[in-house]
């Protein structure tokens, strides 16, 4: 058997309704910590669900300070003016509560807050030393498994965007209550659940680092998310199909932090970062896509899933590899998200710039089960017009 090494947060909490006591949970947790840091958006605060959590935590003897200036895609200046109103506060525990961006930044500020790092020297692989505040997260979205990896990501220019990947950005616990997704709309739950069904593809054909843990991760997480990805868009009051979304989306972000993602990420960042397309979109917007392009590599590894996707599939791995392809589509038009790049605004003439900048997410590409060039890039963009 292939050697490996397997890293996760060291708590998780799936419990629908746990966060009405966060403060009770958090206590538990951390006896000593006094002023604690909830981190969001403006969007999620406007929904009233962080309330609950908040009070609870004051009821637990917190001191509660709430920074709500996260944006997606959250860019420097954001994450430093965070990192501001933490230290202002003397914050001694962090709690991202939110999406992706959200619980990024938390990670940053856990790192940051202490006054041992600056950004800048953090970007990159294994770059962060020393202590982090106790950090907490509590996902709000069913997609990204931010609050069980170990990397964060910041826009650093107009475009372009650094990852800080180290084993301290790995949350002390997360806390999985479906109560805190009901307010997303059906479009968002599409576009999060699909992003976390790239996760558990991704991980289970990566090139490097896949290992029977990923894979037992992986296919559990597709296994949740595709049974209950459609009944959580069209009945989002759903709380057993947003749960299972929910531990879905963890499994997966499980799975890809060990054993990372590749091509569909690579060729999904510049979809986002220069035409501001959401992320998980910009994943399902070229997903199928990718998957033809690595079915002559892979073709085997996505029958595997092809299986658990998509059970009434037979006969050769790559007809089993269209069948899960055909999945794929079909899910993202019964959802109504947009299927095409030009659906999102991108022309045949945005293509060359799309394949440069597809061209250095060379972290990612190297992950993919196939080869991939600048002109085997353009012309998936091409497929995905």
């Amino acid at each position: 058997m292939t050697d490996f090494a397997f890293s996760t947060v060291a708590s998780i909490l799936s419990e629908t309704g746990a966060a009405a006591r966060l403060g009770q949970i958090v206590r538990e947790r951390f006896p000593n910590a006094r002023r604690a840091l909830v981190v969001t958006d403006p969007g999620f605060l406007r929904t009233r669900l962080a309330e609950l959590p908040c009070l609870d935590l004051q009821r637990h003897g917190f001191t509660v300070s709430v920074f709500s200036g996260v944006v997606a895609d959250p860019p420097e200046d954001v994450v430093r003016e965070a990192v501001r109103f933490a230290q202002e506060k003397d914050s001694d525990l962090v709690i991202g509560l939110g999406g992706g961006s959200s619980m990024d930044v938390a990670k940053l500020i856990a790192i940051l807050a202490t006054g041992e790092h600056q950004l800048a020297d953090i970007y990159g692989i294994g770059k962060v030393s020393g202590s982090r505040l106790p950090l907490v997260q509590v996902p709000t979205t069913a997609g990204t498994g931010s609050e069980v990896t170990n990397i964060a990501i910041v826009t650093t220019g107009a475009t372009t965007k650094m990852g800080v990947v180290a084993p301290q950005l790995y949350a002390d616990l997360a806390v999985l209550d479906a109560t805190l997704t009901l307010g997303l709309p059906p479009m968002v739950t599409a576009a999060t659940g699909i992003d976390a069904m790239v996760h558990a593809i991704e991980a289970y054909t990566s090139k490097h680092k896949k290992n029977p843990m990923s894979d037992t991760l992986a296919r559990q997480a597709l296994e949740l998310l595709s049974t209950n990805l459609i009944s959580a868009c069209e009945n989002g009051s759903r709380l057993e199909a947003r749960q299972a979304m929910l531990l879905g989306a963890c499994l997966a972000g499980q799975a890809f932090s060990n054993a990372p993602v590749a091509a569909v990420h690579a060729l999904a960042y510049p979809v986002g970062g220069i035409f501001h397309v959401p992320h998980g979109l910009s994943n399902s917007l070229v997903l199928p896509h990718v998957l033809r392009f690595n079915a002559p590599e892979a073709a085997p590894l996505y029958a595997e899933l092809a299986a658990i996707a998509v059970p009434q599939a037979s006969g050769s791995a790559e007809a089993r590899t269209e069948a899960l392809v055909a999945a794929m589509q079909q899910t993202a038009r019964i959802t109504g998200i947009q299927t095409t790049l030009q659906q999102v605004g991108i022309n045949e003439s945005d293509l060359d710039r799309l394949a440069d900048d597809a061209m250095l997410q060379t972290r990612l590409l190297g992950n993919n089960p196939r080869t991939l060039t600048r002109a085997d890039a353009r012309a998936i963009y091409a497929a995905a017009l």
